[in-house]
């Protein structure tokens, strides 16, 4: 069959590979599932249940969600095969931009999953006159409930009606606006189509590995209100591959155990993390078992997928992976054929050691101005590569411009921004091209990532400063949890860090130094801070003169997405770190910029 909206890949599943596990997420303790054919009908009954409430052909419906879910899945295509136009939003934003969003996008109806986001935007529907009602997944006392929209469209009578509007949905009908939450200023509203992201599901398709397994499975997590892990999940359905929706971030570790997945997305903040953890375990563990851990990780720290090393190496690796990496696959469930790693860079040398673990991570690059995927490595030595993306996915063209900018063209490239003439053209190229504002460069195909075009900033010596691969760098450090390279128009690079409070604690704890537990006076501790400068002193030497950090400044607090430092995907919002730290840089530089 052919393929040109989005709710055709589930039709495309139904009939050629079904499975009683399209869907799935945890419930009370318990994995509940739900096949194709059971997916098929509870979206046709939301899908009927909406004509019923009378929504029309371009209505826009938000949807917000803690936690990934099957409800989402079954709102998402009971509304594309009606015509409607999903507003995805992230849970953690103010409750200004939800009002803003709101208004901009004219949303009629919101589905939100739980009493507190419930509470949150209903704080906001007086401020919002295209909003008539806010529907909740979980039973929220005094709410509107997603099983109204089932019921209302339990009777399966009028279901030629909605194959009567699903002839008419166009494969370049807008279909989703998906508002990007930025590092600075208002949200954009990136309108898509069902063929900027079906033909990147499609373009994408073949760098999809093959898998041992029958019947693969995904375990999902990244929030489905990004577009990574959404066209991801429209690339699992496409294959017959069962996604399983993890219950949150702290119980990934439970639920790999649990589903044995074959396949799942992450990003480099994830991998750092499972990275620490596995650390900790093995520099604990004492005696002989600690000295044979850091052997074999000494030994898979410069490995290059796709090359020999002879057989002496050989040998010793397979000891290694009998008794080490085995252990890291199993904590990983043991099935995974690899994990797909996007958002932001991942270190080159954590890259190495999980494909030396026999866990191997695929780099990607894209934006959601590009559905997302630009380029993506794969699992063959020409389309692969540390520190780089890949090669460009079907039918996307990639150039360099002249002042390193990468430009994207194809059928993924958005419609434009909602409402914003002005702002698409300023990105998007009389012939096609979109301006990305990352900085890179082509490797025999390959596209490597050297920095954001607007976050490379000069010192007052007119020297070039890249943040992101310096703060990438520093980030493998087991006591930097987070770093921010400073000093545009000043006369040295210096950072804001926020260590990593935990890792510093068991240090201080096992060499037997007195260290405050109290985080405010911990980043005030000399020998706290004489180890982070050894830390950034290991790190110092893979750079410049001028480039390296020369003073640093510890903050007291974390940075979170909840506190406004990262993004929901966790990229730095380099202008809010700076103001809400402005003392700390007025303490190494003397003055704040603009003061």
């Amino acid at each position: 069959m052919k393929i040109t909206r989005l709710f055709d890949f589930l039709a495309y599943q139904l009939k050629n590979s079904p499975r009683p596990d399209s869907i799935v997420m945890k419930r009370h303790g318990e994995w509940i599932p739900i096949s194709t054919q059971e997916y098929v009908n509870k979206a046709n009954a939301i899908s009927r249940g909406f004509l019923n409430l009378g929504v029309k052909h371009g209505d826009k419906i938000a949807i917000a969600s803690t936690t990934n879910r099957t409800e989402w899945n079954l709102l998402d295509i009971g509304l594309q095969q009606i015509g409607c136009i999903s507003i995805p939003v992230y849970p953690t934003i103010s409750e200004s931009d939800y009002a803003y969003i709101f208004n901009d996008a004219e949303v009629k109806f919101a589905f939100v999953s739980d009493a507190a986001l419930y509470e949150k935007i209903t704080s906001i529907k007086n401020q919002v006159p295209s909003l008539v009602s806010v529907y909740t997944f979980d039973n929220v006392d005094g709410a509107p409930n997603i099983n109204e929209i089932l019921d209302l469209g339990s009777d399966a009578d009028n279901q030629h009606e909605v194959d009567a509007v699903k002839q008419q949905v166009k494969s370049e009908d807008l279909v989703t606006i998906i508002y990007t939450s930025g590092t600075t200023g208002r949200p954009k509203g990136v309108m898509l189509s069902h063929n900027n992201i079906l033909s990147n599901v499609l373009g994408s398709n073949p760098r999809v590995p093959k898998f041992p397994s029958e019947k693969p499975k995904a375990l999902s997590f990244l929030p489905l209100c990004h577009i990574f892990e959404r066209m991801l999940i429209y690339l699992y359905t496409y294959n017959g591959i069962g996604i399983y929706y993890a219950e949150n971030m702290e119980t990934i570790g439970d639920n790999l155990k649990e589903v044995q997945p074959d396949v799942m997305t992450v990003v480099p903040r994830l991998v750092e993390k499972v990275y620490a953890k596995i650390y900790d375990k093995g520099a604990a563990a004492g005696g002989i078992k600690t000295k044979i851990f850091m052997w074999a990780l000494k030994l898979v720290e410069d490995y290059q997928p796709f090359e020999s090393k002879g057989l002496g190496w050989t040998i010793k690796h397979k000891i290694a992976d009998a008794i080490v990496f085995k252990k890291w696959r199993e904590g990983v469930g043991g099935n995974l054929t690899c994990m797909v790693s996007g958002s932001a860079a991942l270190s080159p040398r954590l890259n190495r050691m999980f494909w030396g673990a026999g866990i191997p991570i695929l780099e990607g690059y894209g934006l959601t101005e590009t559905s997302p995927v630009c380029s993506v490595n794969s699992m063959s030595k020409d389309g692969f590569g540390i520190g780089m993306v890949g090669k460009p996915i079907d039918g996307v063209e990639i150039k360099i411009a002249d002042d390193g900018e990468i430009w994207v063209k194809g059928p993924n490239v958005m419609m434009g921004y909602y409402n914003n003439p002005e702002m698409t053209a300023d990105v998007i190229t009389p012939d096609g091209y979109f301006k990305t504002g990352d900085i890179g460069e082509l490797i025999n195909g390959n596209l490597k990532i050297t920095d954001r075009k607007k976050e490379i900033f000069k010192t007052s010596g007119g020297k070039y400063i890249a943040p992101q691969n310096m703060e990438n760098d520093y980030k493998q450090s087991r006591y930097i949890e987070q770093i921010m390279v400073i000093g545009e128009g000043e006369k040295m690079p210096c950072a804001l860090i926020q260590p990593n409070f935990e890792n510093v604690a068991t240090w201080a704890n096992t060499e037997g130094i007195s260290v405050p537990s109290a985080k405010e006076e911990m980043v005030k501790n000399e020998k706290v801070i004489d180890l982070i400068q050894k830390e950034l002193d290991t790190h110092n030497k893979s750079y410049g003169h001028w480039e390296q950090v020369k003073q640093f400044r510890l903050t007291p607090t974390e940075w979170s997405i909840d506190g406004g430092e990262l993004t929901p995907t966790l990229k730095l919002k380099r202008k809010i770190v700076l103001n809400k730290y402005k003392d700390l840089y007025k303490e190494i530089y003397g003055h704040f910029p603009g003061e």
